[in-house]
């Protein structure tokens, strides 16, 4: 189940930024930290990018299918609108 994927990598995250926090509190030098924070980075845009892929096989299709126009216009207007947010992040 793909639930359980996006479950254990975010649990991984959790675990990698307590030992960024350590670090922090340790004052390890300040570029390891930078690049540990960076490894976080990546690997939430992973999770983010399997939820989206998630979103979009099924959520969108069904929504895409069916005969609701309102709903396809809702449904796309949010892709587009967490593009828009992902771009000023």
């Amino acid at each position: 189940m793909e639930n359980d994927n996006t479950l254990r990598r975010l649990k991984t995250v959790e675990g990698h930024l307590r030992g960024v926090i350590r670090m922090v509190e340790e004052d390890t030098y300040c570029i390891d930290v930078i690049r540990q924070i960076q490894a976080i980075e990546g690997a939430l845009n992973k999770v983010s990018s399997i939820i989206l892929e998630d979103h979009l096989n099924s959520c969108v299709i069904t929504a895409i299918q069916g005969s609701d126009k309102k709903e396809r216009e809702r449904v796309l207007k949010e892709i587009t609108e967490v593009f828009e947010m992902s771009a000023k992040v």
